[in-house]
């Protein structure tokens, strides 16, 4: 941006710093310094009126005349220079206006103003409401002419209407707006500096023959003053805000009248001071005196401005004027700031839309944050008018807090889906772990701790400390029940066990000490545990601790889950209960094949009768 801003201000500093290069000859005489582009919506700068300032060393301060087209600026601009109409500003009597933009009288008045020597310009704007124009392009000379002026004429014809506040309420807005536009940029070397913007001294100038009995003082007081609303009506707030907007001027305005000079207002310019009306003369001298009066340098982030630096400054504050979108007064700045609303919190929307939930509420919270001022940032930069925005600055305040509203409630919805499928998941595999076919307290807990672990990383949200309860109640009521029916699981497993290790060592793998170790288990538990201890010291005993500690460490362990083969094992179990009868069976070859030797049928039928 400032290699750009650069790259356009180059040329004319190389205009105004090369030797020799002035073009103009005759100072004396008006030039345009601002001037309308072909479509007459923006405002460029023009060569002859900013080298007839640039020239200038001195603090500079300008005197800028507004008003509507037609109302006798440019006659008045001359009567304050003391010129005429053929020497000074040109004077037009058709119903098209006759200044262009805005022009600059090319020899300034040079004053002393608290011990400095001022030079002061004279400034001629272009009239509003005229044909052939946009409200937009109006409002950039209005609001133009209200942030280089020292001293802003406000000329209106006969009375003030509601049209003429709105109109310099809009115009003081958008210069605030542009002027701190101005602040941001690189180029301004503000070094940190908070700049307010300086509104120029006000003058309104209210030229009519009689104010039936009311000073004109009184009459803009009055016009100014707040309207009664009692019954709230939104037309009367706006007229109400449209005055508050004018608080920047505080006391830093003042009022004069003016009769008109004379009847023949079309033959103005061919009339001597003696052929004027000779009250308007009068009052024509006291408004020189009072201009003079309250004229002071410019002053731009604390000091003054000479010539170039007056350029300078007046080349930034167009180009901000010019650059993007602004509203007219001609539509309400809320129906404008409305669309930037709109777009900031879908900007906010988007954001917050791209968030996984469910999520820890302070990261929501976070999240919110941010987005919130990314959307006011937006918001800050695109709105126009410090007062007229505010209620759209509220406005997407609240609508802001109504879509995190909305986000809350979404996020607790996925948060308790989320958890609650976590703990059903738990709450089954709790329920399965509480059948194990081959009962193993370490798997048990193996089983347990995975359930806290993935409940804990896996459920986030606000319903995560409620769940967290409930599964901490699940939990302690699965342990309590599984280690209350763990202990004569056990037990009833390990008599079965043995039972299937006497079948297994007598008739499949038919070795002798598997058999008897298996009987000698079964005898223990079934007989001397039951003569010697009772069921609760049973399981105290360090024999039993020593025997879970083996079943233990054979059932279960990160590598093999024998669970897995309880099915197998009962398979067996089933084989060891056929009768010797259908073993014999098996093993004797079918479809009439030669039976088996007769030595070999006595040990089969021992083995049958033992």
């Amino acid at each position: 941006m400032q290699i750009s801003y650069w790259i356009s201000v180059f040329p004319i500093l190389l205009l105004f710093l090369a030797p020799g290069s002035s073009t103009i000859d005759n100072f004396h005489q008006p030039f345009p310094i601002v001037e309308p582009d072909p479509g007459h919506t923006k405002l460029r700068l023009s060569r002859e009126g900013l080298e007839a300032i640039s020239r200038i060393t001195t603090p500079i301060s300008a005197v800028a005349v507004i008003g509507p087209y037609r109302s006798g600026k440019s006659f008045l601009l001359n009567q304050l220079l003391s010129l005429s109409c053929d020497e000074g500003f040109g004077v037009g009597h058709m119903r098209d206006t006759k200044t262009k933009g805005i022009w600059v009288w090319g020899t300034p008045l040079e004053m002393d103003i608290d011990g400095v020597r001022t030079s002061v310009l004279y400034l001629d704007t272009e009239g509003f409401e005229s044909v052939g124009k946009s409200n937009v392009y109006d409002d950039r000379i209005f609001a133009l002419a209200t942030v280089m002026s020292s001293v802003l004429i406000y000329n209106l014809p006969e009375t003030i209407r509601e049209a003429d506040i709105s109109r310099l309420s809009f115009a003081v807005e958008l210069a605030e707006e542009f002027y701190g536009r101005f602040a941001l940029l690189p180029c301004a070397d503000l070094k940190g500096q908070d700049i307010a913007f300086e509104p120029a001294k006000l003058l309104w100038l209210i030229q009519r023959d009689f104010l039936q009995g009311k000073s004109v003082k009184e009459m803009v007081d009055e016009a100014l003053r707040h309207v009664p609303n009692t019954d709230g009506d939104k037309n009367i707030d706006q007229v109400n805000q449209i005055r508050d907007s004018l608080a920047v001027m505080g006391d830093n305005s003042t009022a004069f009248s003016l009769p008109q000079p004379h009847l023949m207002r079309t033959k103005l310019c061919d009339l001597k001071d003696d052929d004027l009306d000779s009250t308007y003369v009068k009052k024509r001298d006291q408004l020189k005196e009072l201009v003079a009066s309250i004229i002071r340098p410019k002053i731009v982030q604390g000091k003054h401005l000479n010539g170039k630096e007056f350029v300078a400054f007046l080349e930034q504050i167009l180009d901000a004027l010019n650059k993007g979108e602004i509203p007219s007064t001609g539509s309400l700045v809320e129906v404008f700031n409305k669309g930037i609303l709109e777009r900031c919190l879908k900007l906010y929307n988007e954001r917050m839309g791209k968030l996984g939930l469910p999520m820890p509420e302070q990261s929501l919270q976070d999240a919110h944050e941010r987005s919130r001022e990314e959307a006011m940032n937006a918001f800050d930069e695109q709105h126009f008018g410090r007062h007229h925005a505010k209620k759209s600055a509220d406005q997407l305040e609240e609508d802001i807090k109504e879509a995190y509203k909305n986000v809350v409630m979404v996020n607790e919805y996925q948060s308790t889906k989320l958890c609650e499928e976590l703990y059903t998941r738990c709450e089954d595999t709790m329920d399965q772990l509480q059948v194990l076919r081959l009962p193993s307290m370490a798997k048990f807990n193996a089983g347990f701790q995975q359930c806290n672990e993935s409940f804990d990383q896996e459920c986030v949200g606000p319903s995560k400390v409620n769940y967290e309860q409930r599964m901490m109640k699940m939990m302690g009521k699965a342990r309590s029940l599984f280690i209350k029916e763990y202990n004569q699981r056990l037990f009833n497993w390990l008599v079965a066990f043995s039972l299937v290790m006497v079948v297994v060592g007598r008739f499949i793998i038919k070795f002798i000490l598997v058999e008897m170790a298996a009987w000698v288990l079964f005898i223990f538990l079934e007989t001397y545990t039951r003569m010697f201890w009772s069921a609760e010291s049973l399981y105290y005993n360090p024999v039993w601790h020593f025997i879970v500690t083996t079943w233990e460490t054979i059932v279960y362990s990160p590598i093999i889950d024998l669970d897995r083969w309880a099915i197998p094992i009962a398979s067996i179990r089933k084989v060891a209960q056929i009768d010797q009868d259908q073993i014999d069976e098996e093993m004797t070859v079918p479809f009439g094949l030669v039976p088996p030797s007769d030595d070999l049928r006595p040990v089969e039928s021992e083995a049958g009768m033992e």
